[in-house]
């Protein structure tokens, strides 16, 4: 037997008092995740921070899970085998869901290059609650950028499975919030995901008053 199977058999879900509605009608919001991809390089987290303080701003409860400050703890014993990757994203998925069920607005920023696991992602929460930010930015215009440094290495060959690069990235096909980084400021890039928040009312007129 397994040590998955054992543990399958051996824990039992546990009901908590208070529920995932109740905190959120506490909170005055509806919880989502905001789900932001794109390349390296594209603005994810320059975004999603930008996003993070400006919800703040309006009184609102958020949290915002960085993909290299996960890999810094939680996920600090993967690389970036597809496989890492794979397992990177489940994790990560499950850490937002619980943020979730605290009724918060969660912003996870990372590259999640394979439309496969976001669909997994997806799949965890209840219906509406998944918000996929396309972080559309030119690789070109990433390259450019380069803020780590990380191209300039990956296309010297000391970094293996780049994505862009030599690893693949499954461009979204309907993203609900579709940003343009090389086009837009990153307070526009921010105005334009909380304006979709406040339109699909997870956000109430009341957190803005």
């Amino acid at each position: 037997m397994t040590t998955t199977n054992m543990k399958t058999e051996n824990t039992v879900w546990h009901n908590q008092q208070i529920s995932k509605e109740q905190r959120a009608t506490l909170k005055q919001q509806k919880p989502a995740l905001l789900w932001y991809t794109g390349l390296s390089g594209s603005g994810k987290s320059t975004v999603a921070n930008a996003v993070d303080a400006l919800l703040f701003k309006l009184g609102c409860h958020s949290y915002l899970l960085d993909g290299d400050n996960v890999r810094h703890g939680l996920n600090g014993d993967l690389g970036f085998s597809d496989e890492a990757r794979i397992e990177n994203i489940r994790r990560i998925s499950e850490v937002a869901k619980l943020f979730l069920d605290a009724g918060l607005i969660v912003s996870t920023a990372f590259i999640s290059p394979f439309a496969s696991d976001r669909a997994l992602a997806k799949a965890k929460l209840e219906d509406g609650e998944f918000i996929e930010v396309f972080i559309d930015t030119p690789i070109s215009v990433c390259e450019q950028r380069d803020p780590k440094g990380l191209y300039k290495k990956a296309r010297a060959g000391e970094i293996k499975d780049f994505t862009g690069i030599d690893s693949t990235y499954d461009v979204p096909t309907a993203p609900q919030i579709h940003v343009k980084t090389a086009e837009q400021s990153v307070e526009q890039c921010a105005e334009q995901i909380v304006s979709h928040l406040i339109e699909q009312g997870f956000i109430s007129e009341m957190t803005l008053s």
